[in-house]
């Protein structure tokens, strides 16, 4: 794998193509709105939605990573199956991860959605402790990207793709609770969570486990992920979406909450994942809790939810071309080895 092409420069999609290009590949970008003068490799403004042009662009590159809005990932996942290529994206809706482990099993490519952070990243921490476990009673995911200086009752700003917050906060939630495998709304299970004296409320959002209930059924009886967030944010959105019926017309639910809470450079990600069980005998448990903030990669500042985002799905392709992760089939995030994945050149920034 030499050749990759990466589907829509915003943030993330930007800062992937840079990482990729910095670690030896051969980068094509794809985006209407990019400035090619601004990117160190090739820029095309193919058509994503033409199933042709599509087809053209693949049958140049090895491989595919889309960082589009989550909607368009299915007709991208469709044309790089039919070329034979690798597929990756970052997406955490459920129908389209199913639709696309139907294509992985007659793919000729590897087909690994869901390489973000969450679903990502913090699935890979989370096998990870689960594995020092003798018997793993519970493993409980938490991810909060926020402002560090928060302004107004919400205490938010929209980093991410305002598709996708919307999507989360009102698809259902998969969560394994006394070993039973089941669906629950979103925005419930409120809980308190400090980290390093800082209150934070954390509930349920959509997608994050990705395959872990599947892949943990029977060995983990109580698992869930859960989004944080400053107090206060779960009853104003709440408020927003059941309340004032927004849930209803999710579009301009986002554009709303984007037209209220831009984008800021200062940020932060924080992760907290605990597992408990028996290790030896007796009752452990094991935490992975880290609060990641911008770093100066290729000469700029990029905003924590760019760099850990882009970062995880960057160091899973590095590991695909060394051979240290399948050439085919499907990719579970719980398959890909921490240790490992910290040990490439891009996932050596969650050491920093």
């Amino acid at each position: 794998m030499k050749t990759i092409a990466v589907l829509g420069l915003g943030k993330v999609g930007t800062l992937a193509a840079q990482l990729l290009h910095d670690s030896g590949f051969t980068v094509t970008g794809v985006d209407f709105a990019a400035n090619a003068d601004a990117h160190p490799h090739a820029v095309e403004r193919t058509d994503v939605t033409d199933a042709r042009a599509l087809g053209e662009l693949f049958g140049r590159v090895d491989a595919v990573l889309s960082c589009l809005p989550y909607h368009l990932n299915i007709g991208v996942a469709d044309a790089a199956h039919a070329a034979g290529i690798h597929y990756f994206d970052l997406t955490e809706d459920v129908p389209t991860t199913e639709h696309i482990r139907e294509l992985a099993k007659t793919a000729k490519g590897l087909m690994a959605p869901q390489c973000g952070l969450a679903p990502g990243f913090v699935g890979i921490v989370g096998a990870h402790l689960i594995a020092q476990f003798d018997d793993c009673r519970s493993c409980r995911m938490r991810v909060g990207a926020l402002p560090q200086n928060p302004t107004g009752l919400m205490g938010y700003a929209f980093n991410w793709s305002p598709e996708g917050v919307v999507n989360e906060y009102l698809n259902d939630c998969e969560v394994i609770e006394d070993g039973e495998r089941k669906m629950v709304s979103a925005m419930e299970w409120r809980e308190k969570i400090f980290i390093d004296g800082l209150e934070l409320e954390a509930f349920t959002t959509s997608g994050g486990l990705g395959t872990m209930c599947e892949t943990y059924l029977g060995q983990v009886a109580n698992m869930d992920y859960k989004t944080m967030r400053y107090p206060g944010h779960f009853d104003l959105m709440n408020f927003f979406f059941h309340e004032l019926l927004m849930r209803e017309d999710r579009d301009l639910a986002g554009k709303i909450l984007v037209n209220a809470k831009p984008p800021v450079d200062q940020d932060v990600v924080y992760v907290h994942v605990a597992a408990e069980g028996m290790i030896d005998g007796k009752l452990t448990r094991k935490e992975f809790v880290e609060g990641y903030k911008p770093l100066d990669i290729a000469g700029k500042s990029r905003t924590a939810i760019a760099w850990t985002t882009a970062g995880s799905v960057v160091a899973v392709i590095e590991m695909v071309r060394e051979g240290t992760l399948p050439a085919s089939g499907f990719l579970k995030q719980e398959d890909i080895p921490l240790d490992a994945l910290m040990a490439t050149r891009t996932g050596s920034f969650y050491t920093r």
